[in-house]
């Protein structure tokens, strides 16, 4: 048994900052980080401590990611990113965007209906 959770989901929205203090008020949420973000756009992290949402907004059309509108993509945290990676691959899936910044290293991979998901290791 390997152990998996939710680290964050990342969600196109119209206003951020409305957003951002609706999650804040309704579960105490604070902001984990704000900044810049691909199209232009601005993203917002709202969250605790291991796990959050991202507030994405393109201040244009707010079409999001043409991939998985509305949804971007998901983000899970697991123990062992070499495990998990072995399990995707396992079940015909294909990982691909390696990368390693702050806070870990990372791949992604589509599942069988083109949903994308992060997975994601701290250690």
């Amino acid at each position: 048994m390997h152990h998996g959770r939710i680290e964050h989901v990342n969600l196109t929205v119209t206003d951020p900052d409305r957003s951002a203090a609706f999650f804040s008020a309704l579960f105490g949420w604070h902001e984990r980080w704000r900044g810049e973000a691909m199209n232009g756009g601005e993203t917002i992290h709202m969250g605790e401590e291991y796990s959050y949402l991202a507030l994405y907004t393109d201040r244009g059309n707010h079409a999001g990611q043409e991939k998985g509108r509305p949804l971007n993509h998901v983000g899970l945290l697991v123990d062992d990113l070499e495990e998990a990676e072995r399990i995707v691959i396992a079940h015909g899936l294909e990982p691909f965007g390696h990368d390693d910044y702050d806070p870990g290293r990372r791949f992604y991979f589509l599942d069988w209906d083109g949903i994308e998901f992060e997975i994601v290791n701290y250690g």
